[in-house]
């Protein structure tokens, strides 16, 4: 009951900002109809536009309430499945206080991503900004997100992803999992995840080492942070945005800290001590104000790190209820290991990464079915005809990434965890990290980061859930109890030596 009381407690949080929302709409809304009507005579009609079907719901909040309601992670709620059966993959509706066309259409949402800066523009909501910045790469638009974007790019590229990256996501990894009890041992999956990502992305963003002091209150000040990223945006002592505003401010004192050492050090003549993150890419490599490099770090360290864990946490969980799955792994991974053994290496290569093929189907299959981004935020900047349908200019629109990923006319028996799928080429409506110019940049970070934890997991340890648990959607997903887990040591066999009782790299 306490659980429950709770769940309702947070989705009535989340739905209040929403609610002011719609009332400042309406009011909007009405002065604008009395104008045009004051003026009415002046105008020559216009043609009807041919809207998608819909309804506009309860007055003031629309359906945002029903679009917004928590579902298992693996569905897309009773909302959007009674949407879809009444009025078709694209319909219109009132969601967060704004006249919005909803689409479940793999065409027009591919549409949509590809015509980014012409036909329509990203539009979160302002308090994602408030926390997350006005440089955030998440809120920008036009020139200022693809130079941001740029350098991030560069950062990420191919060449440091070889060189710099795989080593350093293989240390982290290694990092957790010796820290994992040999036998029966019981933690959280989802916490452990969240650790591995958030150090690698510290170390590569900032170079701050795990384990140290500052680096954990850093971590723990993002907790705080994160809470308000994903609540409702009440900005008054004691809620979560409120904390979260405050953390956001600890957190740049830190950024800024730092900044401020390393130009320091940059400026002394003799100093040949270079630290290669992306602080130091961005002061050397680019243009931008000290506020704008606050905001491009701070809202790296947030996609870099939540979407990751959560991936990751839902591999485990989807592997944990697919022994065949586990045991292709594991047979692919041994492999491996004994190539590399062969050669005499004692790291992970590139050429054993590109080697993941079944590992790489089994990625896919759960970001198809976890949908860790479940929609996108756009604006119609120009009126658009699609289908029959007129999208006026003005009006929101979402492109729901999850009802395509779960669409049955797309993927046979989409509720499923089947990797083998993915074994014929991925079909261009699967687009987990978005698409067209506001691809993800980290994407292929993304993947590294799984594929090489799920090597080592699956060498070296079994696991079972110690507690039932599923993830939801609130609407970010999540793990109600963190994906409670129980493992076991797998003894060496097969000639596989573990790493994990060898010295840290």
């Amino acid at each position: 009951m306490g659980a429950m009381m709770a769940s309702i407690t947070r989705e009535l949080l989340f739905f209040l900002p929403f609610i002011l929302l719609a009332l400042l709409a309406l009011y909007t809304t009405t002065v604008a109809k009395c104008h045009a009507t004051h003026h009415q005579w002046r105008r020559p009609k216009k043609k009807r536009p041919n809207l998608p079907p819909g309804a506009l719901g309860w007055p003031f909040v629309g359906e945002t309430f029903g679009y917004l309601r928590a579902h298992p992670a693996t569905s897309v709620g009773r909302f959007m499945e009674q949407h879809v059966a009444r009025y078709g993959k694209i319909y219109r509706s009132s969601l967060f206080g704004e006249r919005t066309v909803v689409s479940a259409d793999a065409g027009l949402n591919r549409y949509i991503l590809q015509n980014e800066g012409r036909l329509f523009e990203c539009s979160y909501p302002r308090s994602i900004g408030g926390i997350l910045g006005k440089w955030s790469m998440l809120v920008l638009v036009g020139d200022a997100h693809r130079e941001m974007r740029a350098i991030s790019l560069n950062f990420l590229s191919s060449v440091r992803l070889r060189a710099v990256l795989l080593p350093e996501v293989e240390r982290h990894t290694l990092l957790v999992l010796r820290s994992w009890p040999p036998s029966d041992g019981t933690f959280s999956a989802q916490h452990q995840a969240k650790k591995f990502t958030f150090n690698l992305m510290a170390k590569n963003i900032m170079s701050m080492d795990p384990g140290e002091e500052e680096t954990e209150r850093l971590r723990l000040e993002y907790i705080t942070f994160m809470k308000g990223v994903v609540s409702a945006p009440l900005n008054f002592p004691g809620t979560a945005y409120w904390k979260a505003l405050k953390s956001r401010a600890s957190i740049l004192g830190v950024i800024e800290k730092k900044m401020e050492d390393r130009l320091e050090k940059m400026s002394k003549e003799n100093s040949s001590v270079e630290e290669d993150d992306l602080l130091g890419w961005a002061l050397k490599q680019s243009n931008l104000s000290k506020e704008q490099i606050l905001d491009l770090l701070l809202s790296l360290l947030f996609a870099g790190h939540e979407t990751s864990s959560m991936a990751l946490a839902l591999a485990i969980f989807f592997l944990e209820g697919c022994p065949k799955a586990v045991q292709e792994l594991r047979e692919e991974h041994l492999e491996i290991a004994r190539r590399q053994r062969q050669r005499g290496a004692s790291k992970l290569s590139w050429e054993d990464y590109k080697e993941m093929v079944f590992t790489q189907c089994v990625i896919n299959e759960t970001l198809r079915l976890g949908n860790v981004v479940r929609f996108l935020h756009r604006k119609v900047i120009r009126d658009v005809h699609y289908n029959g349908y007129d999208i006026p200019r003005g009006w929101k629109i979402l492109p729901v990434l999850a009802a395509v990923h779960l669409d049955s006319s797309l993927y046979e028996d989409p509720n499923r965890f089947n990797p083998w799928r993915w074994k014929s080429n991925a079909p261009s409506s699967f687009m987990p990290y978005g698409g067209g110019p506001r691809l993800c940049a980290g994407s292929e970070l993304a993947k590294l980061e799984i594929a090489i934890f799920l090597h080592h997991l699956v060498l070296n340890f079994r696991w079972e859930l110690a507690e039932a648990d599923q993830a939801f959607v609130y609407p970010f997903v999540d793990f109600p109890k963190g994906l409670p887990i129980r493992v076991q040591r797998i003894a060496d066999d097969q000639g596989h030596r573990s790493v994990l009782t060898e010295s840290t790299m």
